[in-house]
């Protein structure tokens, strides 16, 4: 089942800001992009919950340093991105 990405203005700021300040994660940042919509839970994107104040998003791994959090919803098939950055930024 694909999934499709709801890409928010929001959203577009941050990642142009991070894509700008690490243009060596670029094609990393697009390969999971794509994975991400062809099987969000593909085993190297790390899918996971959050908890706590960010419990409504989950979260995916662009490398071990840098994560995409994300809003989710199975049943209709979205993904929308809601931030991009290191651990501490995102969480």
């Amino acid at each position: 089942m694909p999934y499709s990405l709801e890409i928010t203005p929001t959203y577009t700021k941050r990642l142009i800001k991070f894509l700008k300040k690490h243009q060596d994660l670029k094609e990393r940042y697009y390969k999971v992009i794509t994975l991400l919509e062809a099987d969000p839970y593909h085993p190297s994107l790390r899918l996971h919950k959050l908890s706590g104040r960010l419990n409504m998003l989950h979260s995916v791994s662009l490398n071990m340093q840098y994560r995409i959090t994300m809003e989710f919803t199975i049943v209709e098939g979205k993904i929308t991105p809601v931030n991009i950055g290191t651990h501490e930024e995102v969480y």
